[in-house]
């Protein structure tokens, strides 16, 4: 298959990421792969973190995962708030107000978010706040696996390399420590589904992350005059 690179001709000279989490944990569960290798590969990144719903000792977590995977890029802005867990649809107005002073402050050229069809209803909401607001960004929705099995198929894929999945998975095994007694939070899991999603995206080092893309413009003839060049094409194929 082709592959699709996000070089200097696709994002200027210090581009921002927008990751967007409901709760503490699920930007790292999501993509923290993603964020570990673009840090690593750009670290004149600029990134804004945000985690919507967390207090007390889940907050702190918030803002240690953070650190955990963009606290090497040249800037980091972690925005932790105290939205009622469960019932962010209910808060709307407020949630609303947040997103535009969000919009106000950064122009993303990669905005991070949860899945439309999470079964979640705080995870969906995130996302169709972000679709709302942000109408001229590219959007990566991530997936967090979860009891009520709603996977669905992914039509993009980030190949990382075995050692970027193991610091993803020992990050957030001892970044969230208050919800290690949860089933399903476990090491096995979590390498599964990059182990998965890398076999799916025939990625050559066996593991990856997956995200839906609802809307990309592929620029053929990029030029210096194109005002946000979502993705460049890159001339190579996949083995």
């Amino acid at each position: 298959m082709l592959s699709l690179r996000f070089d200097t001709t696709a994002l200027p000279e210090r581009p921002t990421v927008l990751a967007l989490g409901a709760h503490s944990d699920d930007i790292e569960i999501g993509c923290g792969a993603t964020m570990l290798r673009l840090a690593e590969l750009r670290p004149e990144l600029q990134v804004t973190w945000a985690v919507l719903s967390a207090t007390g000792e889940r907050a702190k977590e918030a803002r240690a995962g953070a650190e955990a995977f963009a606290g090497s890029v040249a800037s980091l802005n972690v925005i932790v708030e105290d939205f009622r867990d469960k019932y962010l649809a209910h808060e709307g107005e407020e949630l609303r107000d947040f997103f535009e002073q969000l919009r106000c402050e950064v122009n993303p050229d990669i905005i991070l978010t949860h899945r439309r069809g999470d079964s979640h209803q705080d995870h969906r909401f995130v996302c169709e706040l972000t679709w709302n607001t942000f109408r001229n960004n590219l959007i990566l929705e991530y997936e967090i696996p979860k009891y009520d099995g709603d996977l669905l198929s992914p039509n993009l894929f980030v190949p990382i390399t075995e050692e970027e999945a193991q610091r993803k998975v020992d990050a957030i095994m001892s970044t969230f420590v208050t919800q290690r007694t949860r089933h399903w939070f476990t090491e096995d899991l979590f390498m599964a589904m990059m182990r998965l999603r890398g076999m799916e995206a025939n990625s050559p080092t066996r593991f990856a992350e997956a995200f839906t893309c609802r809307k990309a413009v592929l620029d053929l003839a990029p030029s210096e005059t194109t005002a946000r060049p979502s993705m460049a094409l890159v001339s190579e194929r996949v083995a």
